[in-house]
Order: structure tokens, then sequence, then C-alpha cells
């Protein structure tokens, strides 16, 4: 059988490989950089749609990004920093302090960034205002983490901007401030609106996972072909005696005609 050597162990795990490799790019790698695009779009509809809209009372309804307007106090005293940030290239902690509202609700207010001093310790800052206000911040989802917050450098702080993370009977997510508010620090930078390279990145993993299986195609084909690199016998050792008839003509070729020449009178002059 011409295909016959696909049976043999090599090609198998070739085989297997190249299309483990193939379906993993084309069901799994391009799908989840697809997914990364998706995200990435509705990201930048729901921040263009929020930045062209008027902030929505608390307790109605409301998207991610979307501008909410929140009445009542902070609590200071359960204030948290979450560490291990970075805004704009540059280490950072945000700034966590949980608000209650005029309906008796808690949320978490991210009210800005501070850059730390000497390299890993938070700086002094200001205190929210502790009367009554009226803040306007984006609503962002809880981040996974539910680790809880800790002293560290005589400040509460945390990894994750969580409401079980800062305190009990805290309201899911948190509200981002925006620019200009009361308790407002150095605000964050919204996210760039840009596609990101996740579509070019999918349409790279299917490329990758067809050429693989070009490839495969393409070995085989030529090796299923008469001679082919698999199709050529086994060579044959060669014996002492025909190792040294091949020296021998091959030292003969380097003496040249002149020195075959000089060898037959030599045997000529002994014959005679």
């Amino acid at each position: 059988m011409r295909f016959k050597f696909l049976l043999r162990p090599g090609w198998l795990a070739l085989t297997l490989a190249v299309w483990v490799f193939a379906g993993a790019c084309v069901y799994f790698l391009s799908p989840w950089q697809f997914g990364r695009n998706d995200e990435r779009q509705a990201q930048n509809a729901a921040i263009t749609k929020s930045l062209k809209s008027d902030p929505v009372p608390f307790g109605t309804r409301h998207d991610e990004w979307q501008k909410v307007e929140i009445k009542g106090r902070y609590l200071p005293e359960l204030e948290a920093l979450a560490r291990l940030r970075t805004v704009q290239g540059e280490a950072a902690f945000e700034v966590i302090t949980p608000f209650r509202t005029t309906t008796g609700h808690t949320v978490l207010i991210d009210r800005g960034y501070v850059r730390p001093v000497n390299g890993i310790k938070p700086p002094d800052f200001a205190k929210p205002p502790a009367d009554e206000v009226t803040i306007i911040g984006l609503a962002r989802p809880n981040e996974s983490n539910e680790q809880p917050a800790f002293q560290q450098d005589g400040r509460r702080q945390i990894y994750s901007i969580n409401n079980k993370a800062v305190g009990e009977n805290i309201e899911p997510g948190y509200y981002q401030l925006i620019e200009n508010q009361p308790g407002a620090l150095d605000t964050l930078p919204l996210p760039r609106l840009e596609s990101g390279p996740f579509f070019s990145y999918a349409l790279q993993w299917i490329a990758f996972g067809v050429m693989a299986v070009g490839g495969w195609l393409y070995f085989t084909i030529r090796e299923a072909r008469p001679g082919g690199v698999l199709h050529e016998g086994p060579k044959r050792k060669k014996s002492i005696a025909e190792l040294l008839a091949e020296e021998g003509d091959e030292g003969a070729d380097e003496r040249g005609p002149e020195a075959d020449d000089a060898g037959q009178l030599d045997r000529t002059r002994h014959v005679t």
C-alpha cells in the first residue's frame, strides 16, 4: 500500500500532533481571540454611550460603564487601598471608600489613584467629605478575587475591588468617580477606544492551523509517491573487501593517469 507508512509510529505521532494543534487553533485559540475582540467592541460601545448620555439615578437598571448619580455619605473608616495597580504605565494604589446612600444601601466608590512613596508605601491623601454629597460614577463589576482586606503600612489594603473583600453588607460592584466629584482624587483614565489586535490574532491562529494541516498533506503526498524518502530500501552494509577496493579506486583517481602508466611500465619490466 502506498500509504502504509502512515501507520509507522513516527508518522502516527506526527499526525496526532498536527491535528491536535490545528484543532486547538481553530476551535479554541481563534474563538478565544474572537471573544476578546467582541468584549473590546462591547466595552468601546458602552463607554461611548456613557460619554454621550446623562447619569441615571442609583437604584435604576444600568449597564457597565454607565454614569450613575448617587446621594449619601462616605464611610472612611472602611476605606481600603487596592494594591498592585498600574495607571498610565506607573505603579499606583486605587482608593476604595464605601458610601452609604440615602436609600440605605452601601456601595463601593473608587475615588481614584495615588502614587506610592519609596516605591511601595502608600502616601498621605485627602479624606473624603464628611457631609452628605451627590456624586457621579461609572458602574463597574466586581473583580474576581475575594481575599479579605488586611493591614499593611498603616492602611487597609486589598488585592481586588470586590464588595466581599472590603466588608459585609456592601452591594456588589463599584462606581468609578469621574472628574470634579466630591471626594475624587486623581481620577482613573478611561480605556482607550480601540479595537486592539485580537481580531488579527484570531485570523493568525486560523492560518497557523491551516498551514499545519497543509504541511502535513504536502509531506504525506510526497512520501506516498515513488522515490519518496521512505520508499528507499534499507542500505546493505559493505564488506571489508569492497571498502578496500573503493579506497584503492579513490587513490588511483588522486594519482592520475601518469601514475597508472608508470605502474603499468614497471610491471612490464618485471615480466621481461
